[in-house]
């Protein structure tokens, strides 16, 4: 049989087992019976992006099929055939739906099965930036855990995304492969269908980042194939089935390397029977390049162990977390006064014999002295800030906070591998010298775990933190020259461009002022620019002409103007990655705010997800703006509608996050006392009326403001 007849074959088995699913859930629960994935604004994502079929029904799935059918036509044609292997996906999908059909929770742990829109949103930022370079669907039966254990891992050390379908779960938990999203290695389940999960977060990729109109295919196969860095290996025996998946993913751009001996299909189906060079194959034929910079320490690191978290039976070792003092801080120096690669430890080093009496906890303070030719004061807290992400791509690392408030916890693993405090500062100096090399020529790290000293010497951190927050209080739209153009995710929103400035960071909340300035130094073609501001137009709602004029020319015309501080006219435009949401609530005669980790629905009606899509890949969309959550407690948010007093509900975890700072803001400029005490949340009112009724009792400002919605 050769190669168009097997994909023919799998095609066809797809179609029949859709077919009989369907019709035994149509008989049970009839043609109206809804049909959803959870928590996503874009119904069956694959099915609704492929067609512009919304559907939300099993008479929807049947229409759906027929689509199917019509793509199964049997000819030695390669495009006929990665049609059939499109009409696969679609049928998979409609088998997947279905499972949600019959159950609430179809998947338990280790599979999840379904990956929900705001999983898929947090992932913007490190797949434009390259934290993530590359997402790897690994399916099929390895010849035996060893080699599967050393490929997932290999991609997980390289910071590739991967998710597992099928055998290759069940090995990889028997080669102690670490798991979960955080971890970036999600197992999604044992049936070959499953694989349409992953197929599904390329395909919302496009329409949450890429502005792509559900049913434009055409558009939709080009931005998978050109921006979305996928591959599939297919290991052990192909089934028909498995080969159609295989035509599928093709069709979307991604390459498929399997150990089978097949007919290959030259950049698009290869096949690698050396197990030790599967993963430099798999990277080459989807043209990603890895930077891996070597550090001499005992445990992984990676990008993919950010998200680590070390539970208390893994704990051998606890800095800070209000149990101990704990901070950490990035001076600058002249060239003379430091001396490269100097790390010392000062205090008791990790033990394993202490640590086997229990968990051992001591104070911490980790001092990064940098000096450079280029090297700014301004710097520091840029630098600063990326301890947390450093330390945490230490395996068996976890660090929360920063500045004086830092928590660090070391698992029994790594104490058990030789990991020393020491270690800490050979990953501070690699990475500061790599990350930062155009401003860091030199580097010195000093850990100190002795109470006495870390006590004494805390002044100098405080010190240096306030002097720094005076620095940013004086840091105002109105006191600098330039504001910051910020393309970075133009990769995947290829219409969106930020504009920040001192009181407006980045949408996604990984940009500030600061780090746009930096980033032009370490990068001065990259994607931070400056854009001498010239004459303001109008100071109320932010307008520039330079600010129009770069916008549109980095977005190459899609957008003509932008408004700094308006959400009704020319808004900012979003990519999709955005923290946090706003949207107008005519009948409260404010805003409602939502950020991407609250799953319910707002007093709008919409969840995050919904307000999002109305959003994100580069539109203008008035009266709703992405924006990230300090620009909340800013006195430029909103400013044209009357300032952040226009906000009359958000989730209470947020308002929470952002209330000691949003209450002084208004405080400021309103003179009014705890303003947080005005704004409700999901814990007091979600229904508009009851909303609405909360706000009247307050006495809520908006309520006495002009109308939001103008005359």
């Amino acid at each position: 049989m050769n190669l168009y007849n097997i994909i023919y074959t799998g095609a066809n088995q797809a179609y029949d087992a859709a077919s009989q699913a369907l019709t035994a859930v149509v008989a049970e629960k009839g043609k109206e019976q809804p049909v959803a994935f959870p928590d996503t604004a874009y119904a069956i994502p694959c099915i609704y992006a492929a067609t512009g079929l919304k559907a939300t029904t099993l008479a929807d799935l049947e229409t759906a099929l027929g689509v199917a059918k019509s793509l199964i036509v049997e000819k030695p044609l390669l495009e006929t055939a990665l049609n059939a292997g499109l009409a696969t996906a679609v049928c998979a999908e409609i088998i997947e739906a279905i499972k949600y059909v019959n159950e609430e929770a179809p998947y338990a742990e280790p599979c999840v099965g379904h990956v929900v829109d705001p999983i898929i949103r947090s992932l913007g930022v490190p797949l434009v930036t390259g934290d993530i370079p590359g997402v790897a669907v690994v399916l099929g039966e390895c010849p035996d855990s060893e080699t599967l254990g050393k490929i997932v891992k290999k991609y997980q050390a390289a910071g590739i995304m991967t998710f597992l379908v099928g055998k290759v779960i069940d090995q990889a938990i028997e080669a102690d492969v670490k798991m979960g999203v955080d971890l970036r290695v999600i197992a999604l389940g044992y049936d070959v269908t499953s694989v349409i999960h992953v197929v599904s977060v390329a395909i919302r990729a496009a329409l949450i980042f890429g502005a792509v109109k559900p049913g434009d295919l055409n558009a939709l196969l080009t931005y998978t194939a050109e921006r979305v860095p996928a591959f599939v290996n297919a290991f052990g025996p192909l089934s028909e089935l498995i080969v159609a998946c295989g035509a599928g993913a093709i069709a979307l751009g991604f390459p498929v390397i399997t150990d089978q001996v097949v007919t290959e299909v030259p950049c698009n189906l290869l096949t690698q029977r050396d197990y030790d060079k599967f993963v430099d194959t798999s990277l080459e034929a989807r043209h990603i390049k890895i930077k891996i910079t070597e550090i001499p320490i005992p445990v992984g690191f990676a990008a993919s162990f950010e998200g680590e978290r070390i539970r208390k039976a893994e704990m051998a070792y606890e800095f800070g977390g209000n149990k101990t003092t704990a901070w950490e801080l990035v001076k600058s120096y002249d060239l003379g006064e430091v001396e490269d690669h100097k790390i010392e430890v000062v205090g008791p080093e990790i033990d394993p014999e202490a640590a086997k009496d229990g968990v051992v906890r001591l104070p911490l303070a980790i001092i990064v002295q940098v000096a450079g030719r280029a090297m700014q004061d301004d710097f520091e807290p840029v630098l600063e800030r990326r301890f947390h992400y450093f330390m945490n791509y230490t395996e068996g690392l976890m660090h929360v906070g920063q500045r004086d408030q830092a928590w660090v916890r070391i698992s029994k693993d790594d104490v058990a591998k030789g990991f020393q405090l020491k270690h800490i500062g050979e990953v501070m100096y690699a990475m500061m010298k790599d990350e930062f090399d155009a401003v860091v020529d030199k580097c010195a790290i000093t850990i100190i775990t002795d109470e006495k000293i870390v006590e004494e010497r805390k002044h100098e951190a405080i010190e240096r933190y306030n002097a720094r927050d005076d620095r940013l209080e004086q840091l105002t739209d109105e006191a600098v020259d330039d504001f910051y153009s910020c393309n970075m995710c133009q990769a995947f929103a290829p219409a969106h461009v930020c504009i920040v400035t001192p009181e407006r960071l980045g949408l996604c909340g990984a940009v500030s002022w600061l780090d746009a300035k930096a980033t032009k130094e370490l990068n001065p073609t990259g994607p931070c620019q400056p854009i001498a501001k010239g004459p303001c137009l109008d100071e109320k709602k932010g307008i520039w002409q330079s600010m129009s004029d770069a916008v549109n020319e980095i977005s190459q015309g899609a957008v003509e103007n932008v408004t700094l501080y308006s959400i009704m006219e020319d808004p900012m435009t979003s990519c999709g990655c955005f923290e946090c949401i706003c949207g107008i609530m005519p009948e409260a005669n404010g805003l409602v705010i939502v950020n991407r980790e609250y799953a319910g629905t707002t007093p709008v009606g919409m969840t995050f997800g919904e307000l999002a899509s109305m959003t994100g890949g580069g539109v203008q969309t008035p009266g709703f703006m992405g924006h990230g959550r300090h620009f909340i407690s800013s006195k430029k948010f909103a400013y044209t509608e009357g300032g952040p007093e226009r906000i009359v509900w958000m989730p209470k975890e947020l308002k929470d996050a952002v209330g000691e700072k949003l209450n002084k803001t208004v405080k400021e400029m309103a003179g009014i006392e705890n303003f947080t005490d005005y704004i409700c949340d999901e814990t007091i009112a979600v229904d508009s009326e009851a909303v609405c009724a909360f706000l009247s009792e307050k006495g809520h400002p908006a309520l006495e403001m002009d109308f939001i919605m103008g005359e």
